[in-house]
């Protein structure tokens, strides 16, 4: 499963539907195994480190998944192609991603959802990903907002904080009946 499939699918399905809102259906995504497409105004590459950063209006895409920020760092390892018996298959190195580090004006949006913040990490050994700096989720006129939503993609469950016991809480705008109301959300 592909990391924009995996947030999608973590986002979406945890906070959204817990919270009684639209469901979205998790009929197997052709868009999964379409290629990733990152457009930036640079690009840098540090083998050595195993690090690629992309700056300057960030978009990458799969499928129907768009995330956006100023900046996205990608972590990966590298690895020797994969054996069957002592036959290597291929004679290329494969890299798997480790982590992703999105920052400024981050958005992810897959449809009628969208969910923004400052910052976006992907850890991939944990299969978690962290939005943080004013994180906010939101379909149709469902809105939920913390200052950090932690999604545990393999668990199915996510965690929205506040910023501390003195910080702004965790608010929920939710529409139970599945109908859209005249009433707007605060714009908080």
């Amino acid at each position: 499963m592909t990391i924009f499939r995996s947030l999608m699918i973590s986002i979406v399905l945890p906070i959204l539907l817990s919270a009684g809102i639209t469901s979205i259906a998790l009929a197997a995504d052709p868009a999964a195994e379409a290629p990733v497409y990152i457009e930036a105004d640079r690009m840098e590459s540090d083998q050595q480190r195993d690090v690629v950063v992309f700056t300057g209006s960030v978009q990458a895409k799969q499928g129907d998944i768009v995330i956006t920020a100023d900046t996205m760092t990608v972590n990966y390892s590298t690895a020797a192609p994969e054996k069957i018996g002592n036959e290597p298959q291929g004679d290329t190195m494969t890299q798997k991603i480790k982590t992703i580090l999105a920052q400024g004006n981050v958005k992810v949006v897959k449809g009628d959802w969208i969910a923004t913040g400052n910052t976006m990490r992907y850890f991939s050994s944990e299969r978690k990903v962290r939005l943080s700096g004013n994180a906010k989720a939101w379909q149709d006129q469902n809105r939920i907002s913390g200052e950090h939503i932690i999604m545990y993609l393999d668990e199915g469950r996510s965690v929205v904080e506040r910023s501390g016991p003195e910080g702004e809480r965790v608010k929920a705008y939710i529409y139970t009946d599945g109908t859209i109301g005249s009433e707007k959300p605060p714009q908080k």
